[in-house]
């Protein structure tokens, strides 16, 4: 099991948004790249860093932080928001970044993301972003028909190296995680997933540590270690027990 701080990027900024809404954001640092190094320094093996700007356009908005953050720390960076077509996913992994995080064209264009998952083994990831149970789209600005756990079993012939689970409502909420939909959605796949969303203290950490044998491989977490309701040495020495 992994624990992944998550670096959400805003204006340049790393900042914190509540269930994805844009105006509902909270500045941690103007110095991403710096709140990287923390991370690391503490002993993170990867991180997850979200162009937020990027997700709503639709095309990249915060590379310059991006490149920033790359240049600060030797640790794999997981990385959405905002890449759409191949020359952005070739883009950054020419870069340095590990993986590439795919939303929007997951859905709307599966041969695109079948072609790129055979272009770029292992390191393209799906988001998989649900309010009430149904998708969100373009930085969760819309939803569509299909349920997650319909749409996961589609991704299995794609050759996706893992999926990032987001509860919407929990996102930034500092109210939990919602474990029972997570257990649905991993065993809805053979595809490893990675749960983001409410994470607020170690107890929510083991909650979702029982899960690994279902297939929850990582666990992404934001606003907690901002806001100190989480240690990261202590949740790295807790999962780290497990091993």
């Amino acid at each position: 099991m992994q624990i992944i701080p998550a670096i959400d990027l805003k204006g340049g900024y790393c900042v914190r948004l509540e269930q994805g809404e844009m105006s509902r954001e909270t500045i941690f640092s103007p110095h991403p790249a710096e709140v990287a190094r923390h991370w690391e320094s503490l002993g993170s093996k990867m991180l997850h860093i979200v162009d937020l700007e990027g997700a709503f356009t639709g095309k990249p908005q915060n590379q310059d932080a991006i490149y920033q953050i790359l240049r600060s720390v030797a640790i794999p960076l997981q990385l959405g928001g905002g890449i759409r077509n191949l020359n952005t996913i070739e883009h950054y992994l020419s870069l340095g970044v590990k993986q590439v995080v795919l939303g929007t064209i997951a859905y709307q264009q599966p041969s695109l993301l079948k072609e790129a998952c055979q272009k770029f083994p292992h390191q393209i990831v799906v988001s998989v972003d649900a309010r009430d149970g149904k998708i969100a789209i373009k930085g969760w600005s819309e939803t569509i028909a299909e349920r997650a756990t319909d749409l996961v079993k589609g991704l299995e012939d794609k050759g996706v190296e893992a999926i990032v689970f987001t509860d919407i409502k929990r996102d930034g909420m500092m109210s939990g995680p919602n474990v029972k939909s997570i257990k649905e959605l991993a065993e809805a796949t053979h595809i490893p997933l990675i749960a983001s969303g409410g994470v607020t203290t170690l107890n929510h950490i083991k909650e979702l540590v029982k899960l690994e044998d279902c297939g929850v491989e990582g666990i992404i977490i934001g606003r907690a270690l901002y806001e100190g309701s989480i240690d990261l040495r202590k949740a790295l020495a807790l999962v780290s027990g497990r091993k």
